[in-house]
């Protein structure tokens, strides 16, 4: 993450983490393309980052917790 930086291509940000990411959105606006990356920090499975790319270059990414919710069975 620290080798990151605003700017950067699609393509370098995937270099930098692998591919093993998915697509969360993808869209277009006002005549710009914008994709959202998301990739899981393992082994944290609740941690999800996101990349906010306008027309394959990142604008921003930010880190995004999914609560956990434990089900507890009836006895």
């Amino acid at each position: 993450m620290n080798r990151l930086e605003l700017g950067i291509s699609k393509e370098e940000l995937i270099r930098n983490l692998g591919r093993n990411f998915t697509i969360a959105e993808k869209r277009m606006e006002a005549g710009e393309l914008i994709e959202v990356l998301s990739y899981r920090n393992y082994p944290y499975e609740n941690e999800l980052y996101k990349f906010v790319f306008i027309n394959g270059r990142l604008e921003e990414w930010y880190q995004e917790l999914v609560p956990i919710y434990r089900v507890e069975e009836k006895q």
